[in-house]
């Protein structure tokens, strides 16, 4: 029995017996009930499987008396009384590799989505990878900057606070509370009274009173009406300018209260507002509050010798005065701490030029030429001369800045430890760093009575006079304070002098006259000052620049 396949049933039939022929027969008749595909006839109860990958056709006849077999050429050949061309084994070499085929196809299939799983994984893990050394350099980089901060740190504990750069927190140029936050103190009538006095204590003040004391002088004044200015921009402004002052030992904020305070009492003890115009007055005030503006705690002089970016920015003309001047406008353009909003651009102009001459003007290095230039106008001076009223203010603020020894004992004092730690600080860098040390800084060089009494009598005391020519009524309050503290020092020189002569000091000997001199500054249950204590006890407190 035979079924069709293209031309090769005719020539099987010559093969077969007479009975299989008819056979033959019937299977031809059945042809039409079989299913086609591809040219190829099967029985209805024939499977055919197709896979796609490898294209391979396999279909299998299985009946209860006969056996079927595939040929190279996709026939299919009986297998019984009939010669075949190929043998049985063909048939199961066939259906081997029939077999073999399906299980390489299943497991090509499997393969293929092993593998593409296992891409998809290593892309995961790829992308993972490069997140993560992402991350690592970033943590690196963290990490040098803070080993460089934490380094930078440990120099200024033992050696300086901190060097001198450009404003790098741009953020603090803007207040950190969104409303101010610190309270409105009620400042009562004898705090009013002593706030206008030279004699006003600046110690016995917190941060948050200090900038209630400034909003008070303000709006005593008559600033905030006669200028539009917004109580609450006042605020925040103040608030700006505590948060700009950095934590220096001397150039801080509290110092910044101290000028601004003795500007407020010399305008009350000069009755400068019956002189002068009301924005001379804002000008005077405003520049008072911002002349230390960020001031890193080294000088003019280090800034230029060690080539800090100050001095590279300003071509070493007067690189911190020149700094102060730019973070205070920076401040200015902060549109929440603008006090000149409502002022026009023209008398804005004014304020800022008169500003910045001001603050320029604290520059200890032209202290001879702003002097002299107000000596040679004194005796003619003339409150409607606008470079007159200019060179008087500028020696004003000048006055103001340097003023401490102006101030009674128990409040100049601690300035003058202020001023010395920050001195020190400066000359230890300059020595670390192969600088010119200034004499009057050198922990190891100077005495403090001897540079209070040369900064008093050669500075201080004439400036004073010379003001004195035109407002007599600083004379009690100012000049004679002066005279007094220089007659303290020259008598604490003169037990310097007295102890240095009687000291025996050969090298490796104890100084008991050093230790006396400390005794009566040591606290009891101090058993042993330390060497920098000693130090700093009889050392220069010097000019303020």
């Amino acid at each position: 029995m035979i079924i069709k396949l293209g031309d090769h049933l005719n020539v099987c039939k010559a093969f077969c017996s007479a009975s299989e022929k008819n056979r033959l027969h019937v299977i031809k008749a059945k042809e039409n009930s079989c299913e086609r595909l591809g040219g190829i006839y099967f029985r209805p109860h024939s499977w055919l499987s197709i896979l796609g990958a490898i294209g391979l056709i396999i279909f299998s006849l299985l009946t209860s008396y006969l056996g079927w077999a595939l040929c190279p050429f996709y026939s299919l050949t009986a297998i019984g009384r009939c010669v075949c061309v190929y043998k049985e084994e063909l048939f199961q070499n066939v259906l081997s590799q029939v077999a073999e085929q399906f299980s390489r196809a299943f497991r090509i299939n499997e393969l293929k989505a092993e593998v593409s799983n296992r891409l998809a994984m290593l892309e995961k893990r790829v992308e993972l990878e490069g997140l993560k050394v992402v991350e690592i350099e970033k943590c690196r980089s963290d990490i040098q900057k803070l080993r460089e901060e934490m380094a930078s740190r440990i120099v200024d504990c033992t050696v300086c606070p901190r060097k001198s750069s450009f404003l790098d927190d741009s953020k603090k140029l803007t207040p950190r509370r969104d409303v101010p936050s610190y309270p409105k103190y009620h400042l009562s009538q004898e705090t009013v009274e002593a706030l206008r006095k030279p004699t006003f204590d600046v110690w016995q003040w917190e941060p948050n009173e200090m900038l209630s004391c400034l909003e008070h002088m303000y709006h005593d004044l008559g600033l905030v009406t006669d200028f539009s200015i917004n109580p609450i921009t006042l605020k925040r402004w103040l608030l700006c300018i505590h948060d700009n002052y950095r934590n220096n030992p001397f150039h801080n904020f509290r110092h910044c209260f101290c000028v601004t305070q003795m500007m407020y009492s010399m305008i009350h003890l000069c009755r400068l507002q019956e002189k002068i115009t009301q924005m001379d007055i804002l000008v005077l005030l405003t520049a008072a509050v911002c002349h230390d503006l960020d001031h890193p705690g080294y000088n003019n002089t280090y800034q230029i010798n060690a080539r800090t970016e100050l001095a590279v920015r300003y071509n070493d003309i007067s690189p911190l005065e020149n700094h102060h001047c730019a973070v205070a406008f920076q401040i200015f353009s902060q549109p929440d701490c603008n006090i000149f909003s409502s002022i026009d651009p023209e008398t804005f102009k004014l304020i800022r030029q008169g500003t910045i001459t001001l603050i320029l003007a604290t520059d200890m290095a032209r202290h001879g030429e702003i002097v002299d230039s107000f000596k040679q106008i004194v005796d003619v001076f003339d409150f409607s001369n606008e470079e007159h009223v200019t060179c008087l203010k500028m020696v004003l603020i000048k006055c103001c800045d340097i003023s401490n020894e102006v101030r009674p004992t128990e409040v100049a004092e601690p300035w003058v430890d202020c001023l010395l730690e920050e001195y020190f600080m400066q000359s230890d860098r300059e020595k670390l760093e192969g600088l010119p040390v200034a004499p009057f800084m050198d922990r190891e060089k100077v005495t403090k009575p001897t540079a209070q009494i040369g900064f008093i009598k050669f500075v201080l005391i004439p400036m004073f006079e010379t003001v004195e020519k035109l407002f007599p009524e600083i004379e009690e309050a100012m000049v004679q304070p002066l005279r007094e503290s220089r007659d303290r020092y020259e008598e604490l020189k003169q037990i310097e002098d007295a102890t240095r002569e009687v000291r025996a000091t050969p090298e490796g000997c104890f100084d008991w006259s050093a230790e006396l001199l400390l005794a009566t500054q040591r606290p009891r249950d101090d058993p042993k000052p330390s060497r920098d204590c000693e130090t700093v006890q009889q050392t220069l407190y010097g000019n303020l620049f």
